[in-house]
């Protein structure tokens, strides 16, 4: 087998598991434009709103480094499936639930079982592409999930207030469940199970199946695996944390826009960062670097915090400007999976994936329960239908720690060290 898979049958491959990810993404996000019939329906308040779309952040984080493993020893197409058919139980168990802690398992299955989406593809695409394509596949993957995010955004809002947020999430699982059917009958983990020669590494088809053990010793033994860690959580909290939760909210109750209008001011952020990701991992393939633009973009994405804090009130047309700017730096992030897999051993590819990966959720989940905790204690007592009201002061209060973030992923950043977009495998050796 010499012939390299064409072109279209690694992208359709590799883009239906992909797809996966764009079904977490819709269901990581869905709440923002829920939070009124959520906290109606549940009884709650910011604190609680907060833990119950974190929990999938929570579950999701702790998946990680198992998701790794398992693409690593397993392989990607039966994790896959195995995690869409979970998803769409999930996702059921809260649109059905009629309690706080049913939702809450609900939520949490779902960040569990979609967790594998993104380390696996990152696994598919080291098979099916080659190593100076990385970056660029791994930002595409970030647009399809962020697309997903989008469909959470005004097309949710008007769906919720349509047919009810219940049966928008049943909905949402009948597609997940299909996707479990495509993603088994379809993807391949690598393309010598087509009749074609392997993009993946010499060490990585030869250490297929090396164990838990030695994958985790060899990724958390490397010093830079811990900057890119930091780096990608502090720079993707902010945006999935205001986009993902509490941006709509701000808008609606400060601003005093409509839902969807709201809505669709973080959906300019959430397609800045579907474009930034396949955009700046693209120029860092061209490039031939990593830190550089990483660093630019991160840079970019603390300054875009600063100025939505502290900056003058701006226009309608400005704001959705600042906001896809804020999440098209953000994007910069994708620049780190790559840069991670290569200071690695490449047999760990699934491993540090994952580990890297952790972080982005793991900090998302803390940011939004924080957020939520800091409103409930700047709370003035305003009640509507039942959903707290929280004023300006409250919510500057809160997301003063979005820029705190975004600033400590640049120094993160800074402290990881150039790999010119070469295995550093490959390098010790010669």
């Amino acid at each position: 087998m010499t012939r390299l898979p064409p072109i279209p049958l690694a992208w359709l491959t590799w883009g239906l598991l992909a797809s996966l990810y764009f079904v977490g993404y819709f269901q990581r996000v869905a709440p923002a434009v829920m939070v009124d019939e959520l906290m109606r329906d549940f009884a709650i308040a910011a604190t609680l709103l907060g833990n119950l779309s974190a929990v999938y952040f929570y579950t999701y984080a702790a998946m990680q480094i198992p998701s790794g493993l398992l693409a690593d020893a397993v392989g990607p197409r039966r994790v896959g499936a195995a995690a869409a058919v979970a998803a769409a139980l999930g996702i059921v168990l809260f649109a059905q639930a009629d309690s706080l802690w049913l939702a809450t398992l609900g939520r949490g299955l779902i960040g569990a079982s979609v967790a594998v989406a993104f380390v696996a593809c990152m696994k598919l695409a080291g098979h099916w592409f080659p190593a100076n394509r990385f970056a660029t596949v791994t930002g595409i993957s970030l647009l399809i999930g962020n697309l997903g995010g989008v469909l959470a955004g005004v097309p949710l809002s008007e769906a919720v207030a349509d047919i009810g947020w219940r049966m928008a999430m049943l909905i949402s699982a009948g597609v997940t469940l299909l996707l479990a059917v495509a993603v088994w009958g379809w993807v391949r983990d690598d393309p010598s199970e087509r009749g074609y020669a392997s993009h993946a590494h010499p060490e990585a088809l030869a250490n297929g199946a090396m164990s838990p053990r030695r994958s985790l010793k060899l990724v958390f033994s490397e010093r830079d695996t811990w900057p890119l860690f930091f780096a990608g959580g502090l720079i993707a909290a902010p945006v999935l944390t205001f986009a993902g939760l509490w941006g709509v909210p701000y808008l609606v109750q400060v601003h005093g826009l409509a839902r969807s209008e709201a809505a669709g001011f973080t959906t300019a952020m959430l397609l800045g960062f579907a474009v930034g990701g396949p955009l700046l991992g693209a120029l860092s393939d061209r490039m031939g670097r990593r830190k550089l633009p990483y660093l630019g973009a991160a840079l970019v994405h603390a300054l875009g915090w600063v100025g939505f804090l502290w900056g003058p009130d701006l226009s309608s047309a400005a704001r959705y400007l600042l906001f896809a700017l804020i999440g098209f730096s953000a994007g910069g992030l994708i620049i780190g999976f790559a840069f991670s897999r290569e200071v690695n051993h490449p047999g760990a590819a699934g491993t540090v994936g994952g580990v890297v990966n952790m972080s982005v959720l793991g900090f998302a989940a803390i940011q939004q329960s924080a957020m939520g905790w800091i409103l409930d204690r700047n709370w003035q007592g305003e009640m509507v239908d039942g959903a707290r009201i929280y004023d300006a002061a409250a919510y500057h209060a809160a997301f003063v720690w979005l820029a705190i973030s975004a600033l400590g992923g640049v120094a993160s950043v800074a402290l990881a060290r150039e790999t010119h977009c070469r295995l550093r495998f490959d390098a010790d050796r010669h």
